[in-house]
């Protein structure tokens, strides 16, 4: 874990890394200066986390495709997509709006 740095945010500056460096600073730069809510919505954050989530519930159903051929790999997670999809079916809600 991380701890907290002087200036309050969990997040050290990256200055002198090469990798994706420089695109890390300003985001987080960004996010501080319009505020953690702004920022998620502008950045697709939160529609990154949901895929991110559903791609985890997707592995975790059989992370290894193990037939042969492409008409039955396509056959398999097109199965599993259907078990996920009917997974996420029964877990939401059903609303009516209110008169």
């Amino acid at each position: 874990m991380i701890s907290p740095h002087a200036d309050g945010s969990n997040s050290p500056s990256l200055i002198g890394r090469p990798d994706n460096a420089p695109h890390r600073n300003e985001a987080v730069k960004a996010r501080k200066q319009v505020g953690r809510a702004i920022w998620k919505c502008w950045s697709g954050y939160h529609r990154r986390s949901l895929v991110e989530t559903k791609m985890n519930c997707f592995k975790r159903l059989g992370e290894k495709v193990m037939v042969r051929t492409f008409e039955r790999q396509v056959a398999k997670l097109s199965i599993r997509t259907s078990i996920l999809n009917q997974f996420t079916a029964l877990g939401t809600p059903q609303t009516a709006a209110a008169s």
